[in-house]
């Protein structure tokens, strides 16, 4: 009986213990190495992050983004998400939150389900994921799990300076873009 009680108190400290790591994971910030603005160099950017080729840094970044139909044009917040994801949906509630208070940066929500390959490239593990992207298409930050605001400004400050104030992270604003903001059905 002994040994029951102590398994069964080894399984339910193991589990508290899991738990606690898994909540200090939750839109925990990660940079990206090598990307834009980063100090360290490009070619250990798509080993480290998942993100291969042009995500992370390169001369052709734009072209994955257009390919997978998102627009960028400045600072920007791609969410991937699925459909029956709750924390998705707080997620995109506050970067719609950030992205109305900052004119300058746009926030994209694209499904996991229609783009498998951009998933696969970006090493998109579980939703929701919020990758940081500066306006050259370079990934800079991603968060996946649940993202208060205050991680989401945690995760525009790996921006290149020159973003920092056309995103209004401490610099004037720009002109307020009429559709700065994106979902899956806008596009």
């Amino acid at each position: 009986m002994t040994a029951r009680v102590l398994v069964l108190v080894a399984v339910v400290v193991l589990t508290l213990a899991l738990g606690a790591w898994w909540r200090s994971r939750q839109g925990a910030v990660r940079r990206v190495p090598g990307a834009a603005g980063s100090a360290a160099g490009g070619a250990q950017d798509a080993a480290h992050s998942g993100a291969a080729g042009a995500f992370g840094g390169g001369d052709s970044s734009a072209a994955p983004w257009r390919d997978a139909g998102v627009r960028i044009d400045g600072p920007t917040f791609v969410q991937l998400s699925s459909e029956i994801c709750t924390a998705c949906r707080s997620t995109a509630r506050v970067l719609r939150g950030i992205v109305e208070d900052r004119p300058a940066l746009r926030h994209v929500e694209l499904d996991v389900a229609e783009h498998p390959g951009l998933v696969r490239e970006l090493g998109v593990l579980r939703t929701p994921t919020v990758l940081v992207v500066s306006a050259g298409g370079h990934v800079v930050a991603r968060t996946s799990g649940a993202t208060n605001r205050r991680q989401a400004l945690d995760a525009l400050a790996a921006l290149p300076a020159r973003e920092h104030a056309a995103a209004d992270l401490g610099g004037p604003t720009g002109v307020r873009h009429p559709d700065h903001t994106e979902s899956p059905e806008r596009r």
